[in-house]
């Protein structure tokens, strides 16, 4: 199939877009690097073995997508692109309505104009809200989003179950997805956010590699087993597959599907930093401090409906993720932009 990936030079994009290569697609790539960088696009190519088609283009630009689109004909859509941190989001909600609403508005206009079909879209679990018992289940109502960036995901899945309501052709997968870390095997390709990072693997691996002092955590009065919150962790590369098999789903289906993306397995703040530490013979000093507005005390995934519709379940744990990050930061201290290997 021939797949276009918007922000696709991103995290999750690069990773998805080095499964959807091993496994025969055609991919196009649309990024405009906000968050990301073209450096990824070469090391993606050289772990499938295999040539993406890459546009610069700010996926809200209606009229350069509608080219792309043209240009490099697509048969269905992963939908990546947008700003995604709790904390920024609740200092800058008027970007993040912006960006994230408006790149999804694009993408279906152009895809109604060029006839195509099928959109996979990266939802969230904050989707469900602050009223919802834990583990989330997909038949849910969504709830209360603590942050813009929830607000948003809320919001764009409300569009594309409208716009599949109103065309029956559409297919749309909704896939919420929990908390992605760790990397490529390769050390190739993982998370390399620009400034500060937002999310906590990241900050941890730059505080093992030497690039931040120490690691803040935000609360430890949490009514959780040691104080800080706990998250359903899922390596990135598991999260790919689903996306892969997202897509082939899409393709035979109409209408909407939701599918949560997690191991339903929480582990907390200071449990990962400790997996990590064990992982990598590091230490990492941290310091508590207060809490931090949007964030919830715990959550994690049910995905028994992956499992038994899609044949998807994560394969693999916390060590794995946490060695494979620092296989990433060790190898890439600065990042994608610190050279080439």
């Amino acid at each position: 199939m021939r797949i276009l990936l918007a922000g696709g030079a991103g995290y999750i994009g690069s990773h998805t877009a080095v499964c959807l290569l091993q496994a025969g697609h055609d991919v196009t790539i649309v990024d405009n690097y906000a968050n990301s960088c073209p450096e990824a696009v070469r090391r993606i190519e050289q772990i499938a073995g295999r040539k993406a088609d890459c546009f610069q283009a700010d996926v809200k630009d209606r009229d350069t997508l509608l080219r792309i689109f043209r240009e490099k004909p697509v048969d269905c859509v992963i939908h990546l692109a947008g700003l995604k941190a709790v904390g920024e989001s609740v200092r800058n909600p008027i970007e993040y309505y912006r960006n994230n609403i408006d790149t999804t508005l694009s993408l279906l206009e152009v895809m109604r104009e060029t006839g195509v079909h099928d959109f996979v879209f990266s939802s969230s679990a904050t989707v469900y809200g602050e009223e919802n018992p834990i583990p989330y289940l997909e038949t849910m109502k969504k709830g209360s989003c603590s942050s813009p960036y929830g607000w948003t995901k809320s919001m764009m899945e409300q569009i594309l179950t409208d716009a599949a309501a109103a065309d029956p052709e559409l297919s749309v997968v909704l896939l919420r997805y929990f908390n992605p870390i760790g990397a490529h095997p390769s050390g190739l390709i993982g998370e390399d956010p620009q400034g500060i990072p937002n999310n906590l693997m990241p900050y941890i691996a730059q505080v093992a590699v030497g690039r931040r002092e120490h690691l803040t955590i935000f609360g430890d009065d949490y009514d959780t087993p040691d104080g800080t919150c706990r998250r359903d962790y899922i390596h990135v590369c598991d999260l790919a597959e689903g996306h892969r098999l997202a897509v082939e789903y899409a393709h035979e289906h109409r209408g909407v599907e939701i599918f949560n993306l997690g191991t339903g397995k929480p582990c907390s703040v200071l449990e990962l930093v400790h997996a990590f530490e064990e992982a990598s013979g590091v230490s990492i000093p941290y310091v508590i401090g207060p809490r931090r507005d949007g964030d919830l005390p715990q959550f994690w995934a049910n995905a028994d409906k992956a499992r038994a519709v899609l044949g998807w379940q994560a394969g693999r744990g916390i060590g794995e993720m946490c060695r494979d990050t620092w296989n990433w930061q060790k190898n890439n201290p600065e990042g994608y932009r610190g050279g080439r290997i």
